[in-house]
């Protein structure tokens, strides 16, 4: 059975355990019949077109868990930012799980999306907020839509700041075979409110997982969101992150992405501006090896006057791997006053590296301040000769170009635990020893 014939299958399984009177149900079915009508996407579709879906698409996934799975805290520790205290939403193969967790209802909520759809409490912010954001023509944004279950839902209440960092982690543990995960999380901060969040999906065992992950995250007025994806998986595991964000007026909204595992990975990061005096931050670290292949895709909508966006993605590319950009800004006609910046710079380490890379501006108002550019090359050799004139082997010599040149996209990141786990992992990455703790 073709995968796409298998999930219309699973989600007929899947209706007969859900509440068919929820109105969330009517959205899941316009869902599946717009991923029915569509399939998965090919590389003839213009936003694929540096992506293939290929080989994902031959494995034969499960789609539910076969049994239920449990992991110990001892052999997944180092994937939670254990120098801190944080809040925690843990879950094992699309499973939530209590024991690794530490949730709360003390002042903001920070919880399970199962229980923001079933309960009564929650029913008019989720009629207000999920699926309002989210694309939905977008077939794999709908196909998780359709079996929309379980994910975490956070609810910061105006003027509230989060005392601790939120971590969401999605562990694969191999003992469901080939499996494909799509969970599902809703992220609203009201108005002055305040929240950092670090997000993982991390696989334990040699085995195919595909996450088909959507998050929709709401910033009203004057609400602050520090957001860090961290994709540092194994090389058999997949990743395609939906990231749907709506911005109010005066909010503040920053996303840190840092790739470094996993065998594909497709970042969808969308920011649609609902409001005047809006700030909008993308930053990304990419550094691959092998036929490793990470496409970012990004979209802002400049839809109101007096904002600003900024972009800088920086790739680092190796042995066979391949590094995709595709950056588009969108800035309406009242759209006045925009202040947009996009940069995309990259160092191909090896010859058969690739990278496309594809800044796109689309402008329709006059009084604007919008600049894009990408940067393609190698590491430059005056420097090189430098670094080895003072003794350093030509090895660590490219390794602290490379560490030099990806480093400073750090300099945003407000977590001083994270930005350290971050630097060492670049530098590990790029087998460079610095000669002091980081």
């Amino acid at each position: 059975m073709e995968l796409k014939e298998k999930m219309l299958s699973s989600f007929m399984v899947l209706e007969q355990e859900l509440d068919l009177s929820s109105p969330v149900h009517e959205i899941r079915s316009k869902s599946m019949k717009t991923f029915e009508a569509q399939g998965f996407p090919t590389k003839k579709q213009e936003a694929w077109k540096y992506t293939s879906l290929a080989k994902l698409l031959k494995n034969n996934y499960s789609i539910f868990p076969k049994k239920e799975s449990s992991i110990e805290l001892k052999d997944v520790k180092k994937y939670f930012l254990y120098e801190i205290d944080s809040y925690k939403v843990v879950f094992i193969d699309g499973v939530y799980s209590p024991f690794l967790s530490d949730t709360t209802h003390d002042g903001l909520d920070v919880c399970l999306l199962s229980a923001a759809l079933s309960k009564t409490k929650y029913k008019a912010r989720i009629e207000k907020y999920f699926n309002k954001v989210a694309k939905q023509d977008e077939s794999l944004t709908a196909l998780n839509t359709s079996f929309a279950k379980e994910g975490a839902y956070i609810f910061v209440p105006k003027s509230t700041v989060a005392e601790k960092p939120i971590e969401i982690i999605h562990f694969s543990t191999g003992e469901q075979g080939d499996f494909l995960l799509q969970p599902r999380s809703l992220v609203v901060v009201e108005e002055n409110a305040q929240v950092q969040i670090i997000e993982r999906h991390q696989s334990l065992a040699p085995h195919d997982v595909w996450t088909n992950t959507v998050t929709e995250i709401f910033a009203e007025k004057s609400a602050n969101i520090d957001y860090y994806k961290i994709q540092n998986d194994r090389t058999d595991a997949s990743l395609v992150d939906n990231t749907y964000i709506s911005q109010d007026q005066q909010s503040n909204v920053k996303v840190h992405t840092f790739s470094f595992g996993g065998k594909i990975t497709r970042n969808n990061l969308n920011f649609y501006h609902k409001g005047e005096h809006i700030e909008s931050t993308m930053k990304g670290i990419t550094i691959i090896e092998d036929q490793q292949h990470v496409d970012h895709y990004t979209l802002v909508h400049h839809a109101q006057p007096k904002c600003e966006s900024h972009q800088d993605y920086k790739g680092i590319f190796s042995d066979q791997a391949v590094g995709v950009f595709n950056g588009k800004i969108l800035v309406d006609k009242i759209a006045q006053k925009t202040n947009a910046f996009q940069q995309n710079n990259n160092i191909l380490l090896d010859d058969k590296a690739t990278i496309n890379t594809k800044p796109q501006l689309e402008i329709f108002a006059d009084d604007v301040k919008c600049s894009h550019g990408c940067t393609i090359g190698q590491l430059d050799e005056d420097a090189l000769f430098y670094l080895r004139s003072r003794g350093i082997p030509k090895k660590e010599a490219k390794g602290l170009l490379t560490y030099a040149f990806a480093n400073n996209v750090l300099e945003s990141v407000a977590i001083p635990s994270l930005k350290t786990r971050i630097n060492k992992l670049i530098a590990m990455k790029l087998g460079v020893n610095l000669g002091h703790d980081l």
